[in-house]
């Protein structure tokens, strides 16, 4: 089911983006990440993850408590993340605005489906960054992937660019396409679906394969989004892709993340280097619950 893949190869790209956050891309082109490192940005320890990680598994969590979707629930383990420092290694030190806006908007006792962002500015990459534990339920619709980005961000930009991230997600299990090809898959499915839809102009660049340059690697949803293909189609193995996608610089956590849980899932979890994982904190954890995960999707999910 690829789910251990995809989880640990997001991880691991996650830690290796969180010591050079913030960091410019000629500064990286100078000195660029070739390794797991530590003591940057936030002064954690290497193998440190970041909200992106926290708010996958906790996505994960309470699917396999809930044994189905459950927004308030998840909405509720996002909160017990940021203001209990749950799925942390060594507590909360990163988060956006939009998702804490979000999140303290819940806690004051709004619905669940009432807390996301739907402002033009709220169109960061804090939805599209814990997506893709959705990608591995069988047929999931398009309506519950947007539900579960609305619980932060809420703009049908944002919630397009999770719907494509998981189709391009699901393409990746079980065929012997390239990596072009299943772009263009999951491209057009999401065109077909949104055909009417003015939000598409914003995409525009990956669905015409027109990303070899002008990469911007910002917190925005597209350029994130374009960044990880970018790195995605021009490497052929999960170290290159992942390194690439953390040495464009700026947002290098959540761009490394969103890529490495794809390049996880397409090379497979031994692509992954393994002095890597092994510096996770955590990381029997992690695995625990990809098992955990994994069979639950099995038992409720069969006959979705």
């Amino acid at each position: 089911m690829k789910i251990k893949d995809g989880i640990c190869g997001f991880i691991i790209g996650d830690a290796l983006g969180v010591p050079v956050e913030f960091t410019s891309r000629e500064t990286l082109q100078k000195n660029p990440v070739k390794m797991m490192k530590g003591y940057g940005t936030y002064n954690m320890p290497p193998g440190t993850f970041s909200d992106d990680t926290s708010m996958t598994l906790a996505t994960m969590n309470s699917i396999c408590n809930k044994k189905a979707i459950d927004f308030e629930d998840i909405q509720s383990e996002f909160s017990e993340w940021l203001f209990n420092d749950k799925y942390t290694q060594y507590g909360t030190f990163d988060y956006g605005e939009t998702t804490f806006n979000s999140l303290s908007k819940f806690k004051d006792g709004f619905k669940a489906l009432n807390c996301g962002g739907t402002g033009e500015m709220d169109n960061g990459n804090g939805s599209l960054m814990r997506i893709l534990p959705l990608a591995f339920i069988p047929d999931i619709n398009y309506e519950t992937i947007e539900n579960v980005s609305a619980l932060t961000h809420a703009h049908l930009r944002s919630k397009i660019a999770c719907v494509l991230y998981v189709e391009i997600a699901k393409s990746m299990f079980s065929s012997d396409l390239t990596i072009k090809e299943h772009i263009k898959i999951a491209s057009d499915k999401v065109k077909k679906y949104y055909n009417n839809s003015n939000e598409l102009k914003h995409f525009k660049r990956i669905f015409n394969d027109d990303l070899n340059k002008d990469i911007k690697s910002s917190g925005y949803v597209i350029d994130t989004l374009e960044s990880v293909i970018y790195c995605l189609k021009t490497t052929d193995n999960y170290k290159d892709s992942v390194l690439k996608a953390v040495n464009l610089g700026e947002d290098t956590d959540t761009i490394a993340a969103i890529c490495g849980g794809l390049s996880g899932i397409y090379y497979g979890f031994d692509s992954i280097p393994i002095d890597w994982l092994n510096q996770i904190e955590k990381i029997n954890n992690v695995i625990t619950l990809c098992e955990k995960y994994e069979g639950v999707i099995n038992e409720y999910w069969k006959n979705y």
